[in-house]
C-alpha cells in the first residue's frame, strides 16, 4: 500500500532517501494516484515484486513507465518499492532479520537515488530489477559488502566441483556485491563482512546451507593485477578467489568507467586521472584496451585474503 502523502516523507527518509528529493517525490505521488493507468501498473509491479517472497530467482517481469512520463517515469519504482515496504519487513521479521541489517539492507533504494543524480544529474533510479532482490528477501547488506543468495550456475558449478569442493551446480552460494558510498575496500572491512555474513546465513536461513561465495565483477578481471599495485585493496580483494573462465566474453568498459566515475557514457578521453584507480582504468582504454567482466569463488569456511 502507498502511504498517504503527509506520511510519505518519514517512509523515504527511512530508506534514506536523499533530502532534496523529499519534497518533488511527495508532490509527484500525487501525479501518480491521479493516472489510472500508473496505478494499475503500480499494483501489478508490486505483486510482482513480493510474489513468492524469499524464493530465490523466483522475482516476477516487472514493467517501467515509458520515458514520454518524463520525472515519473524515472521515479516510478520508487513508489513501487515504497509499496512493497510492508511486505518485506513482515518477511524480515518473520526470519527474525535484525532491524539494523534491514534498514541498512533497504536503505539502498536512497543509495541508488545519489547513484543516479551523479550518472544523469536528477532524480530517478537506476537499474530498478536490481532493487527487487533487496525488497524479496533474497539480498542483505551486512557491513561493507552485500550478500545474494543464490545458486551455483553450471559454469561456477563446474569450476567448484573440479577444485574437489563439494558444492556443484545446483547448490546455494552466496554472490557478493560491492557498492559505492560505503568507504575502502579494505581487507578487514570484506574480513569482517564475510564474517558477519556467515553467522547471518547460518541463523536466519539455516534451512540453506551456504559453502561458497562467488562474485561476477570487473573487479576481478585479472587485467587489473597488471595496473594497480599488489598492496591495493583491489588487488588483495581479487586474491580472496579461485577466479574462473567465464567463457567467451564481451568488452565490459562501461562497468568500470560507471563505477569509477559515475557514468558509464563518459567520452574515454576526457576521464579524470586523480586516484590510482581511475589512471588503470582510463589509461588502460585510452591505449586502445578493453575491461571484462571476471568471475570467482572461495570456500566459506577458508576465506582469508
Amino acid at each position: 500500500m502507498l502511504p498517504e502523502a503527509d506520511e510519505l516523507p518519514d517512509v523515504l527518509l527511512d530508506l534514506a532517501v536523499p533530502h532534496e528529493d523529499i519534497n518533488p517525490l511527495v508532490a509527484l505521488r500525487g501525479r501518480l494516484w491521479a493516472d489510472p493507468e500508473a496505478r494499475w501498473l503500480l499494483d501489478r509491479c508490486v505483486d510482482a515484486v513480493v510474489r513468492d517472497m524469499g524464493e530465490v530467482g523466483r522475482s516476477g517481469r516487472i514493467l517501467a513507465l515509458p520515458e514520454a512520463c518524463g520525472e515519473l517515469g524515472r521515479c516510478f519504482y520508487v513508489y513501487v518499492f515504497v509499496a512493497a515496504l510492508e511486505h518485506v519487513r513482515a518477511y524480515h521479521r518473520e526470519r527474525g532479520i535484525p532491524a539494523d541489517v534491514s534498514r541498512r539492507t533497504l536503505a539502498d533504494l536512497g543509495r541508488h537515488m545519489a547513484v543516479h543524480r551523479r550518472a544523469r544529474g536528477g532524480r530517478g533510479l537506476l537499474a530498478t530489477g536490481w532493487h527487487s532482490l533487496h525488497f524479496r528477501g533474497e539480498l542483505y547488506q551486512l557491513g561493507r559488502l552485500q550478500f545474494e543468495r543464490a545458486v551455483l550456475g553450471g559454469r561456477m558449478g563446474g569450476a567448484t566441483t573440479a577444485a574437489g569442493h563439494r558444492a556443484g551446480p545446483g547448490d546455494p552460494c552466496l554472490s557478493l556485491h560491492i557498492t559505492d558510498f560505503r568507504g575502502p575496500l579494505t581487507p578487514e572491512a570484506c574480513d569482517r563482512s564475510i564474517s558477519l555474513a556467515r553467522e547471518f546465513f547460518a541463523r536466519h536461513f539455516p534451512e540453506e546451507r551456504y559453502e561458497t561465495a562467488v562474485c561476477h565483477s570487473w573487479l576481478l578481471d585479472p587485467q587489473l593485477r597488471d595496473h594497480l599495485p599488489e598492496d591495493s585493496n583491489i588487488v588483495r580483494f581479487q586474491r580472496r578467489f579461485r577466479l574462473t573462465d567465464g567463457g567467451a566474453a564481451e568488452p565490459a568498459d562501461g562497468d568500470p568507467v560507471a563505477f569509477v566515475f559515475g557514468d558509464r557514457d563518459l567520452p574515454v578521453a576526457e576521464l579524470p586521472r586523480r586516484t590510482r584507480v581511475e589512471r588503470a582504468v582510463g589509461d588502460h582504454l585510452r591505449a586502445g584496451g578493453h575491461w571484462y567482466g571476471g568471475h570467482g569463488w572461495f570456500p566459506l569456511e577458508a576465506s582469508g585474503p
